[in-house]
């Protein structure tokens, strides 16, 4: 251990000085430094090297105990102790910031349909219970806003869409991209009270497809938890990481993130860490 202390201070202070304090000689420091590594030693630098390929993977957003079970997955049996010890040894670490700009406005004179979800936010199987929002991204050429719908059995992005202006036909398209992707039947659809999920156009195709909407509590963002997790998700790993020249720019990453990371590898807890498409693949 004090060998260890030498080494890792050796750039801050001279090598002698630091012998000195320590109680050691440069003599054995020497013989420290070619004594070849111990089993552990070895095993903790072949199981860094994963951790190191697995954070880059994951776009830097797995702390402990998803890289221990990205680790278990590639055939690396390893504890949650050491795992969690070599990242904070070698500074891989999880960042998380936070911003907030009101989305929902629920100013308006359209009909709110009664809170069926009433927050069970499990599903027995697929297409059952759907969830929407919108959320924001900021780039330096304004804001960019997105919309998504969530199937909760799996928490599988099923239709997403973006738009410079928040209107009701950026919640559209998302919607018809859900519906062309499952065509799903008597399934229930939750959403805000936002104006653009109780539009008359929005409610239309709802009534269309046979879905039953569900709308959350007046002000309250705990009623659609499962989709504001999403959005607080996708901002820590990938918009609050990096500044926006343009909504294109956005665009593109959030379309890598969604279809390339999140629906396909992302490990969720709520899910027995599996990925929504690995989870719906071992349901069917």
């Amino acid at each position: 251990m004090r060998f260890r202390f030498v080494e890792e201070h050796r750039g801050a202070f001279p090598i002698d000085r630091l012998c000195q304090v320590v109680n050691v000689s440069t003599r054995g420091l020497r013989a420290f430094r070619s004594r070849p590594a111990s089993r552990r030693q070895r095993m903790d630098m072949v199981v860094l090297a994963h951790i190191k390929e697995q954070s880059r993977l994951s776009l830097g957003s797995y702390g402990r105990p998803r890289m221990t079970e990205e680790l278990k997955e590639v055939g690396v049996d390893v504890g949650h102790r050491r795992v969690g010890r070599l990242m904070r040894e070698n500074g891989i670490t999880v960042e998380r910031t936070r911003k907030f700009k009101a989305t929902t406005d629920s100013d308006h004179t359209f009909n709110i349909a009664p809170n069926l979800l009433n927050r069970d936010f499990s599903a027995a199987g697929p297409n059952q219970k759907w969830a929407g929002d919108i959320s924001y991204i900021w780039t330096r050429e304004g804001w960019l806003y997105l919309s998504v719908i969530l199937d909760l059995h799996s928490r599988r992005v099923i239709g997403w869409a973006v738009s410079n202006r928040m209107k009701r036909d950026l919640a559209i398209r998302a919607l018809k991209m859900a519906i062309a992707f499952r065509s799903p039947k008597g399934c229930i659809f939750h959403s805000d009270r936002g104006s653009q999920y109780c539009s008359h156009d929005y409610q239309k195709i709802l009534r269309q497809h046979g879905f039953r909407a569900s709308m959350s509590g007046k002000g309250n963002c705990y009623d659609n938890a499962a989709v504001e997790t999403f959005f607080k998700t996708i901002k820590a790993e990938l918009i609050w990481r990096r500044s926006w020249a343009t909504r294109r720019q956005a665009e593109m990453a959030i379309f890598e993130y969604i279809n390339g990371f999140y629906n396909q590898r992302r490990r969720h807890s709520a899910l027995g860490w599996k990925s929504p498409v690995a989870f719906e693949r071992k349901v069917a």
